[in-house]
């Protein structure tokens, strides 16, 4: 379902652009784009081609050629963004990670179940093809029983101390840039953690340069994940069950390939990649399809699961000693 659902973008950062790019490639309807500045905005509206540009972001909020806003600010705005646009009756998609915590996410979900909209979290790679026809492989039994879930998110960043990567006031850092990637990937394959270890390095800012993780799920299951925002690692990702099994090439949290190997190491199915575009449409079909059905809620994302994992982002945070300003 495309091109009923009328988009409105809420900032005009990175992230904005590479959501819009796809939507746009693959026929969806954007609208209007917010931002604090006329002039900025009004650049971002040029570059796509948008019909309107707000220089506020109430004006976006309140502008009725706008049915669902996605929200694309720095993680400490999230809440109040989101917050602000519902009560002005737009549905939104909330950009990874939902919120700074758990607490904030909580008032987003009551804000939209109050006003009847929906509220998503934008964790594009939930949606994603190759991810769905993971959980289709498990499903079937083909690993056998699953007993460990290894990914790594770890990029060479920008060590500028004014960068958003690196201020504490803006919720920088490797955990909720980057591992929130791995984090809601292991609870997507194996539920709830029953334990949860952390363990952090710091840059001279406060913000967290890497974090890893050793959790434990149902059956003793257990994932290990590692972020780090200040060198590159292979982001790849492994699926390990007692009958094979899936190894995730590069990067794999984008659209990327597969192979499936059974017990004695022999490939079973080697997954290739068809997406066009960088694959952030696939949420957005998700908002449409959900609207367009009069249905508040994502099988694959519930918002039950969204503050639950903000809940282990807490939990790994209290480990690691981490705060934010807002907080």
């Amino acid at each position: 379902m495309t091109g009923q659902t009328r988009w409105g973008i809420l900032g005009t950062g990175l992230i904005a652009r590479l959501f819009t790019a796809d939507l746009l490639r693959l026929g969806h309807q954007v609208t209007a784009v917010g931002s604090r500045s006329l002039q900025t905005a009004s650049r971002f509206a040029a570059q796509f081609g948008l019909a309107k540009a707000h220089g506020s972001y109430d004006l976006l909020f309140s502008d009725p050629d706008v049915d669902v806003v996605y929200i694309a600010t720095p993680h400490p705005f999230h809440a109040p963004n989101a917050i602000a646009a519902l009560e002005a009756g737009k549905h939104v998609l909330v950009e990874k990670p939902f919120t700074i915590n758990a607490a904030e996410a909580r008032q987003i979900m009551h804000v939209a179940a109050r006003r009847g909209l929906l509220a998503l979290e934008a964790m594009w790679t939930r949606f994603l093809p190759h991810m769905i026809r993971i959980r289709e492989i498990l499903a079937s039994g083909t690993l056998g029983e699953i007993r460990a879930v290894v990914a790594d998110h770890t990029q060479d960043l920008p060590d500028d101390p004014a960068h958003r990567l690196n201020a504490l006031a803006l919720g920088g850092g490797a955990l909720l840039d980057l591992g929130i990637y791995p984090i809601s990937f292991t609870w997507d394959l194996l539920g709830a953690p029953k334990t949860v270890q952390a363990a952090a390095r710091f840059k001279p800012t406060g913000a967290d340069a890497e974090v890893a993780t050793l959790c434990q799920h149902a059956n003793d299951a257990v994932s290990l994940t590692v972020s780090i925002s200040d060198a590159a690692g292979p982001n790849i990702a492994t699926v390990i069950g007692t009958q094979g099994r899936i190894d995730i090439s590069a990067v794999w949290y984008m659209p990327t390939d597969f192979l499936v190997y059974d017990s004695k190491g022999t490939v079973v199915e080697h997954y290739k990649s068809a997406v066009v575009g960088r694959g952030m449409q696939y949420q957005a079909a998700e908002v449409e399809r959900l609207i367009g059905s009069g249905r508040l809620i994502s099988e694959l994302l519930p918002p039950a699961e969204t503050i639950a994992i903000m809940e282990t982002l807490d939990t790994i945070r209290d480990q690691i000693g981490l705060r934010y300003p807002s907080e």
